[in-house]
C-alpha cells in the first residue's frame, strides 16, 4: 500500500474514530476489556492489525469479536481470533496493546513499524470475521472494527450478533473446511446434529429426565438456545429464563459468573426443588450447573465438576474402545477447588497438569495430551482431541469388535459435539447432558462423586495490577514483597487452608481465592487475605472487612 494511501487512512481515523482519551488499555487474557465509551478507537485499529495479521498468516481468515463476556452492560470489549479459531498469539498482545494506546498523530508511523516488524506483505489479501454480543453499544463497535478493516483493504463478513464460540468456530472452519462450515447455520448442523445423533443412541433411563431450565444471562446464549430447541425434537425440553425480556440487564444478578462467584441462583427463575439449571454467561463462553434442594440449599456444578464429569465419561469409552494407547489429560488452574484434584488423581487416575488463569494457558497445556479437557473452575473449557486420537476412534468405529465399535461410533459423535476451538457453553451443555444421560442420573448423583471443600472468592481494587507478580501457575505470589509470606502464615491457621491472590488480566484488582473446612472459615481466610492484599498492595477504596 503505497505512503499516500496509508496517510488517508490514519486521517480517516482522526476524523471517524478519534482517540478521545488518555486512560492507557491493556490487550489481556481475553482482549481489551473496559467502558464502552473509551473503545470506539482502540476498535478501529484493531480492524487495522486485523489485516497485518491475516496477511502475515498468508490471508487466512482472522476474528474479531466485539464482547465483554460477563461483564456488566456498560463495558465492552474486542477480542482477536487467530486462524486455527485459539486465542491471539501471545506474542501480539503487546503490538495490540501498543497500536491501541498512540495518539492519532502516531498511529500512522506505528502502525507502519508494525508492518516492518511482523514482515507482513501487504500485497496479499486479507479476510476478517467479525461478531457482536447483545449489548447495544456493540454494532457501534463492529462497524469501527469493519472500517478498519476496510482501511488497509481487507475483506470483512460481518456475522452480527453471535456467541463468541460460535466466531471462533467460523474462523476454525473457514480456515480448514475439514472442520465444519463457517456459518451459523454450519455451527447448529454439527454440534446439534451431534447431539440428536448420540440421544438417539442413548435411551432414557434412571434418574435423567430430559427437562433441563437453563439461565441465558439476558444475552446471546438464551437468544440462540431458542432457536436451537425447536430443532431438538423432543430429546431435550429447554425451559429458558432471562433471555433479555422484561427489562432483565445482560449478566446484572444472573449468569454463569454471578452463581460462580456469589453462589447463589440468578434472578428471574422459577425454581423447582432438584431440578438442574445450566447459567451461561453474556456471550455463552462459560457454563455452570446448579440445583436448590429441599430446603432451598444452593448446589453448585462447576467448571470442575463439568470437567470430571466429562473426563470420566470419555476414559469409559476409551475402556470401550480398548485405546489405551491414548493418553488422557485433565488440565486447571489454581482456581480448581482441591476436592476435585484429589478426586481425578486418585478415583479416575488422570493426569493433572495446572497452569495460569487464561483459557489460552489452559487450551496450550491440553495440546500436550492425545485428548486434553480443560476446564476453569468458573465453567470455561472444553475438550480438544488430537488427530491420532480422531484417526485411531475412526478405525476402531469401522474394523473393530462389535462392542468397540459400539463406544468408538459414541465418542465420534462426542467429537463432532465438541467445539474444539474455545469453552462453548452451548456445546458443553450437549455434552454435560449427554453424560447425564448415557449414565441415568440426575443432578444429585453427579454432585456425590466428591465434596468440594468450602470457598470464597473476592476482589480488592488497587492502585495498579502490575504491583502483584506470581509464578507456580499462580499459586504463590512473589510481589510485592512480604505478601505471600503473610498469606502463609493465614493459611497455616486453618484445617485445610489454601489460599492465593493474582491480578486480573483487564482491570485494576486483584482477585482473591481462599479455601478451609468450612464456609466460615473459608470467608474468613479470604478475607484476611484480602487485607493483606490491600495493606501490602496499593489498595484503594475501603478496606475489606473480616465477616463477624
Amino acid at each position: 500500500m503505497p505512503p499516500s494511501s496509508l496517510r488517508v487512512v490514519y486521517a480517516f481515523a482522526r476524523e471517524m474514530h478519534p482517540k478521545t482519551s488518555d486512560v492507557f488499555i491493556q490487550y489481556g487474557t481475553a482482549g481489551f476489556r473496559t467502558k464502552a465509551n473509551l473503545l470506539e478507537h482502540v476498535v478501529y485499529r484493531m480492524g487495522l492489525l486485523a489485516v497485518i495479521r491475516s496477511r502475515v498468516k498468508n490471508g487466512r481468515t482472522i476474528g474479531m469479536m466485539i464482547t465483554a463476556s460477563h461483564n456488566l452492560e456498560p463495558d465492552n470489549g474486542v477480542k482477536l481470533v487467530d486462524p486455527d479459531g485459539e486465542m491471539l498469539e501471545q506474542s501480539w498482545e503487546e503490538i495490540a496493546t501498543r497500536l491501541a494506546n498512540v495518539s492519532d498523530n502516531d498511529l500512522e508511523s506505528t502502525t507502519e513499524q508494525v508492518i516492518k516488524q511482523v514482515n507482513a506483505d501487504m500485497s496479499l489479501k486479507a479476510s476478517v470475521f467479525i461478531g457482536m454480543d447483545t449489548r447495544y453499544t456493540s454494532p457501534r463497535l463492529a462497524a469501527a472494527a469493519a472500517n478498519g478493516v476496510i482501511a488497509l483493504k481487507g475483506t470483512p463478513k460481518e456475522f452480527g450478533i453471535v456467541t463468541t464460540p460460535m466466531l471462533h468456530y467460523c474462523v476454525k472452519c473457514r480456515n480448514d473446511n475439514t472442520y465444519g462450515t463457517p456459518t451459523e447455520e454450519g455451527y447448529y448442523e454439527k454440534i446439534v446434529g451431534a447431539f440428536k445423533n448420540i440421544r438417539q443412541k442413548l435411551p432414557v433411563c434412571g434418574n435423567y429426565n430430559t427437562t433441563l431450565y437453563v439461565d441465558g444471562a439476558n444475552g446471546v446464549g438464551g437468544k440462540k438456545l431458542n432457536i436451537i430447541r425447536k430443532s431438538l425434537d423432543g430429546e431435550l425440553d429447554l425451559n429458558l429464563f432471562n433471555l433479555g425480556g422484561n427489562g432483565g440487564k445482560l449478566n446484572l444478578n444472573c449468569g454463569a459468573d454471578f452463581v460462580k462467584v456469589s453462589q447463589k441462583p440468578p434472578v428471574g427463575i422459577e425454581h423447582v426443588p432438584f431440578q438442574r439449571v445450566a447459567s451461561l454467561d453474556g456471550d455463552a463462553d462459560r457454563i455452570v450447573y446448579y440445583y436448590l434442594d429441599d430446603k432451598d440449599n444452593m448446589n453448585l456444578l462447576d467448571g470442575d465438576r463439568i470437567a470430571t464429569l466429562l473426563a470420566s465419561y470419555i476414559t469409559e469409552l476409551l475402556k470401550g474402545c480398548e485405546a489405551s494407547e491414548l493418553q488422557l489429560g485433565l488440565v486447571q488452574t489454581a482456581y480448581a477447588n482441591g476436592a476435585s484434584t484429589n478426586y481425578i488423581t486418585n478415583d479416575l487416575k488422570v493426569p493433572v497438569t495446572c497452569v495460569k488463569t487464561g483459557v489460552k494457558h489452559l487450551h496450550h497445556a491440553a495440546l500436550a495430551y492425545d485428548i486434553g479437557v480443560y476446564f476453569e473452575a468458573n465453567g470455561h473449557g472444553t475438550v480438544i482431541y488430537s488427530d491420532k486420537a480422531k484417526k485411531l476412534i475412526a478405525k476402531i468405529a469401522q474394523e473393530g469388535e462389535p462392542e468397540q465399535r459400539k463406544a468408538a461410533q459414541l465418542l465420534q459423535n462426542f467429537i463432532d459435539m465438541t467445539n474444539e476451538t474455545v469453552g462453548d457453553a452451548i456445546s458443553d451443555l450437549f455434552l454435560v447432558e449427554t453424560v447425564l444421560c448415557a449414565r441415568g442420573h440426575d443432578a444429585t448423583q453427579w454432585m456425590s462423586a466428591y465434596s468440594d471443600l468450602p470457598c470464597r472468592q473476592l476482589k480488592v481494587t488497587v492502585r495498579d495490577r502490575n504491583a502483584i507478580s506470581t509464578t507456580d501457575a499462580e499459586r504463590q505470589c512473589t510481589s510485592p514483597e512480604g505478601l505471600q509470606t503473610r498469606i502463609d502464615e493465614l493459611v497455616a491457621t486453618y484445617t485445610d487452608g489454601r489460599a492465593f491472590v493474582r491480578p486480573s488480566g483487564t482491570e485494576d484488582v486483584v482477585r482473591v481465592y481462599a479455601e478451609a473446612d468450612t464456609q466460615q472459615s473459608a470467608d474468613k481466610l479470604a478475607a484476611e487475605v484480602a487485607q493483606a492484599v490491600f495493606d501490602l498492595a496499593g489498595g484503594v477504596g475501603a478496606r475489606p472487612e473480616i465477616p463477624a
